[in-house]
This record gives C-alpha cells, structure tokens and sequence, in this order.
C-alpha cells in the first residue's frame, strides 16, 4: 500500500503561485456583488454615521462607486416606499440593515428583515415599503450603476383606471 498521498505526490500547490488566481479590486460576478453588500452591512462604522431621515421622502446616499457599480445608502420611515419600478438595465442587490421592509411584486408581497438581501436581475419589477412602526435602513448595489428607474402601475390602479370603470 502506497502510503504518499496525492497532494504529497503532485507537491504543495501553495508553492505553485502561477495557479492561484489574484484577488480582485472590485467585484464582477453576482457572487461577488452579494459577497461586498454582506461585507458592508457587517461593518456599521462604514454605513452607519451616513444614514439620515427625511420626513417628506425616503432618503438616499451614493456609498460608493467602482468600475461599473454603485453601492446606495437607503432610509425610510414608516409609510414610505420606492413606488412600483424597475431598475432598467442593472442588476442589483437589496440587503436589509435595520428594521423591515415590505417588497411586493406581481407574485405576493415578503417581509424583509434585517440580514435579509435579495438578487434581482434587470428589468425585475417590484415595490419596496417600510410597513412596520419603526424606521429601516437598506443598502442597494447597481451592475451597472443605476441609469433608470423606469415606473410602473400597480395592478389596483391599472384595475381601477380601466376603461368604463366605476368610481366612488
């Protein structure tokens, strides 16, 4: 019995430095994109000292930017919401930071909660509210950076302006 083991027989691979791949500067898959939201949202002092609140409208910052991408600070007070919208052609990343948010899309509405991040790929419609009692705070990543934000009709108000339609 052979008692080398593989590894031991094809050499250390740490000392093969041509197979190891660099770390990159920025990121450039989905993974990654998931992967710098999660790394924000871990570190307070990074996002925390920029949150403020607007009474009359939720409140964003742009935290920062790279080749292509753009990282966006969001508060909102309870009652306030993005509108029913896509992204146009960016993809992008939700992650919850403090309180909940309520997204609703054609398929049913879910309680997002802090931790709590989604994916959506471009041209994904839906609305983003803060439903709760106490205010919430969200981080959004754009591939690429946010150029649109194309509105759409709710489903209630497309009903209800139909034509021929009965109003109170």
């Amino acid at each position: 019995m052979n008692m080398d083991s593989d590894l031991q027989i094809a050499g250390d691979i740490l000392e093969v430095p041509h197979l190891l791949q660099p770390a990159r500067e920025h990121p450039v898959t989905v993974a990654e994109f998931v992967g710098l939201a999660r790394e924000i949202a871990a570190d307070p002092a990074r996002w925390a000292p920029h949150v403020e609140y607007d009474a009359t409208t939720r409140w964003y910052h742009r935290l920062r930017t790279g080749p292509g991408y753009e990282v966006w600070l969001l508060s909102w007070l309870p009652g306030q919401g993005s509108g029913r919208h896509d992204h146009g052609p960016s993809s992008g990343v939700l992650t919850v930071l403090q309180g909940e948010l309520t997204e609703r899309t054609a398929r049913g509405a879910r309680t997002l909660g802090a931790g709590a991040q989604k994916v959506f790929a471009p041209g994904y419609v839906h609305e983003v509210v803060n439903d709760s009692l106490e205010p919430a705070v969200s981080l959004h990543v754009y591939y690429p950076g946010l150029t649109e934000m194309p509105m759409h009709e709710s489903p209630t108000s497309r009903c209800a302006a139909a034509p021929g339609a009965v109003t109170a």
